[in-house]
């Protein structure tokens, strides 16, 4: 810590739990390595009970907040890594569109994109020091109070998903608004999307630079896209993030893992493992089986539970995570669900399903 009170990307304490980032790599591991997304979450009490009379987005642009939400389910569970507590849709509103989050309706843009001109409204060049430095901190500060325990992912919404959201207005059944723009301005789709991937790749790198150790990529509406659209208007920009951002990291010597998760996007399991990811995310739809073939041994794998399993008793619980580990193999692996924990689960369901990656992977490895 410097003298005048900032805390520094610098001098992080050493980390004592690297299985997240040596599967990630495809290394051998003691266990296999698990976390949830939507980790840090309403399913908590102690996450409700932070959150209570907050606006969502001055939470997140709160670093001592943010900080605090993402090390509390680490105090509960043993996961193996931890995820930075941000949006997605801090990116749209660094561009310059008014984002809030309703409480009851979920995030809302008054005022959407709906022509081609509209995209004038958008700042095309982002300070992202400036606009999202407030994250930068966050990271830099539970680096610090994390204290080596597990490594800290950060993350960013993929140009598809976020056009989708600054086209709708919010969250959609149909997506059709946004599509309209694929099928009717295509040129334009092209446009914002690539004025999205700069900023992604700056967002990114700005991430590293503040001490994240791995990196995810949400592509939360790839499923809405058929394989055509996929390939047109979303995996090119997914394939220049992941390039652009390693080319940048190399020349400054470093190694950061990077995750694609492209929901319900089954047919897009070759193209993403062959896009610069070291992990492709994988939702519950897919065969862990299946999933293993078609990537080719290219790439290692994350996921892929059915979140509403941990409705289930906690000896069901066991037995989902066993049959899942042997689908997946233990190796090249990371556990976790197919898509974020809901606000209403059992938060000693979760722990059930850590206990139960951990305690199998071990007994699957020792028998090796």
């Amino acid at each position: 810590m410097s003298k005048d009170g900032l805390i520094l990307p610098k001098d992080f304490p050493q980390l004592q739990n690297d299985t997240f980032l040596r599967a990630a790599r495809g290394e051998e591991t003691e266990h296999v390595p698990v976390w949830c997304m939507r980790q840090a979450g309403r399913y908590l009490p102690e996450f409700r009970e932070s959150r209570v009379g907050k606006d969502f987005f001055e939470t997140c642009r709160s670093p001592e907040a943010c900080c605090e939400l993402t090390l509390q389910p680490l105090r509960r569970f043993p996961f193996d890594a931890a995820i930075i507590f941000s949006d997605i849709l801090v990116i749209p509103q660094a561009m310059g569109m008014d984002v809030q989050m309703v409480p009851g309706k979920g995030p809302t843009f008054p005022e959407p994109l709906k022509e081609p001109e509209d995209l004038q409204r958008l700042q095309a060049k982002v300070d992202v020091g400036k606009e999202l430095g407030y994250v930068f901190k966050a990271i830099t500060l539970t680096r610090h109070k994390i204290e080596g325990k597990v490594p800290l992912i950060g993350f960013t919404g993929a140009p598809w998903t976020l056009m989708s959201y600054m086209i709708e207005g919010g969250g959609s059944n149909t997506h059709s608004k946004a599509k309209r723009w694929l099928y009717r301005h295509p040129e334009a789709s092209h446009m914002l999307l690539r004025m999205l991937t700069d900023v992604i790749v700056e967002y990114l790198l700005g991430q590293v630079a503040a001490g994240a150790q791995a990196l995810q990529v949400f592509e939360s509406h790839a499923g809405i896209l058929g394989p055509v659209e996929f390939k047109e208007f979303s995996l090119p920009y997914l394939r220049d993030i992941a390039r652009r951002v390693k080319d940048k990291l190399k020349e400054a010597g470093q190694d950061v893992p990077m995750i694609v998760f492209a929901k319900d996007a089954h047919y897009g399991v070759e193209d993403l493992s062959q896009s610069n990811y070291e992990v492709v995310g994988l939702d519950w739809t897919i065969d862990p089986r299946s999933a293993r073939e078609r990537s080719g041994g290219k790439v290692s794998l994350q996921g892929n539970m059915d979140p509403c399993a941990l409705y289930a008793p906690k000896e069901r619980i066991s037995g989902i995570v066993k049959k899942m580990l042997e689908g997946f193999g233990t190796r090249g692996y990371i556990a976790n669900l197919g898509h974020g924990l809901y606000p209403d689960m059992d938060p000693e369901n979760v722990g059930a399903f850590v206990e139960a990656v951990h305690q199998h992977s071990k007994q699957m490895i020792k028998q090796m």
